[in-house]
């Protein structure tokens, strides 16, 4: 019996001490430390996952560079999400076409969530380099953590009907207060733009504080699914930042049963064919199911 690959649409890796990471106190113990390819294949085969994409976790061209090197001989890295200057248009298109192993990068993501002017992805400049972005056929991934930059993300899909964006981490809910708007409206008229795409996953502000809870993420998972329909979200870990609230296999578990109410077809889009049809990578072949 075979089955559709599972993808985990959102994993990081790092070296602790090669790159500098701003965690918050809380978060130290967790995460200081490294994270590889290794210690999440073991956690990947346990979960029943099968394929990954590797995200950037700094605004850092190195850090990329190394991604992509490691792609390159790691067959379960689907592709990888990394990080170019969107301040300098004039030398972007260069840079993309000079880039080693370019051919395992599937999108560009730039930490929004750090610049201290939330309106930032809004500026020219950064608007031109968005434009190479997607003039070079790849994906926009955003990680807005609060309703202005959100609203940005909005504005700049907006503008590129064409060009497929990504929103993280179901675009911040606010699951620790058990809020509703204006998330849910926000995210009504994120799901009016068919090139945005959405992550069924928890960020760091999130996991902070907070154990996974399937019955509390469930209204805001079934209110994105409702709108986007399971062939525009896709299942995601954000490992190991998610191991904050829980391990690996808990949010996997937690995931598919938010997905307990989907036919067979729709919870294989969510938890991976969606994944493949956003960053244009084509459908995996299946995989032997776990016995």
């Amino acid at each position: 019996m075979s089955r559709a690959a599972v993808i985990d649409a959102h994993q990081h890796f790092w070296r602790h001490g090669a790159r500098a990471h701003a965690w918050p106190a809380p978060a130290m113990a967790a995460l200081a430390r490294d994270f590889t390819p290794d210690d999440l294949r073991r956690e990947m085969r346990a979960a029943g996952v099968d394929r990954t994409i590797l995200m950037q976790s700094l605004n850092d061209a190195e850090e990329t560079a190394e991604f992509l090197a490691l792609a390159a001989r790691t067959e379960w890295i689907l592709g990888v999400v990394g990080w170019v200057p969107l301040t300098c248009p004039d030398r972007l298109a260069l840079l993309l076409e000079r880039m080693p192993h370019r051919e395992h990068l599937i999108g560009i993501r730039h930490l929004i969530n750090f610049e201290p002017d939330p309106h930032w992805l809004l500026r020219p400049e950064v608007q031109e380099s968005v434009d190479v972005i997607a003039a070079h056929g790849l994906v926009f991934d955003a990680v807005p953590n609060d309703p202005i930059r959100l609203e940005a993300v909005l504005d700049t899909a907006a503008r590129r009907p064409h060009m497929p964006v990504v929103i993280d981490h179901l675009a911040r809910p606010p699951v620790d207060s058990g809020g509703w708007e204006p998330w849910a409206t926000l995210i009504a008229r994120a799901a009016a733009l068919p090139n945005l795409r959405v992550k069924l996953s928890i960020g760091l502000d999130v996991a902070l504080g907070w154990r996974w809870s399937t019955e509390a993420l469930r209204p805001y998972v079934d209110h994105v699914l409702s709108l986007f329909g399971p062939g525009r979200v896709m299942a995601a870990s954000n490992w190991p930042v998610g191991l904050l609230a829980g391990s690996y296999a808990e949010l996997w578990a937690g995931t598919r049963g938010l997905l307990a109410g989907l036919g067979a077809d729709e919870r294989a889009l969510v938890l991976g064919g969606a994944a493949a049809r956003a960053f244009q990578i084509p459908q995996s072949a299946p995989v032997e199911a776990i016995q």
